[in-house]
């Protein structure tokens, strides 16, 4: 990916515990030059990045979420998901769910179960 081009990606479970996943996926998302969006119904910012309590919150075009929530919070969610219209949706380890995932592909919306983290080692994100 060139410098130039770069995506808005939500994080939908974000964490400000340096041990989660999802906490270490927001830094390196910011470290490829990602504009990322944290998703925490606590917080109104994480480490730095800025919060909102949930997806219908999300007030600009999104490219990517990324899931670190079980199936049954992302469930929650689906309506908002499917309103906010991202090209894609990355369900990473212990997050598939498979009810979702169709409804988003049914809409247009690509789904993927992968671990951000690795895609983004990789630069296959």
């Amino acid at each position: 990916m060139t410098d130039a081009v770069k995506e808005t990606v939500a994080v939908l479970g974000a964490s400000d515990k340096a041990d989660r996943y999802s906490n270490k996926a927001m830094h390196m998302l910011r470290g490829k030059g990602h504009n990322v969006i944290a998703i925490n119904p606590a917080k109104s910012e994480l480490d730095g990045f800025p919060a909102v309590p949930n997806i219908a919150a999300i007030q600009q075009p999104v490219d990517t979420v990324t899931v670190y929530v079980r199936a049954e919070l992302s469930d929650a969610q689906a309506d908002n998901l499917l309103a906010l219209k991202p090209k894609r949706v990355i369900f990473n380890p212990g997050t598939e769910n498979e009810l979702l995932a169709g409804r988003l592909e049914a809409a247009g919306i690509a789904t993927e179960n992968a671990c951000t983290l690795v895609l983004l080692s990789t630069n296959q994100f």
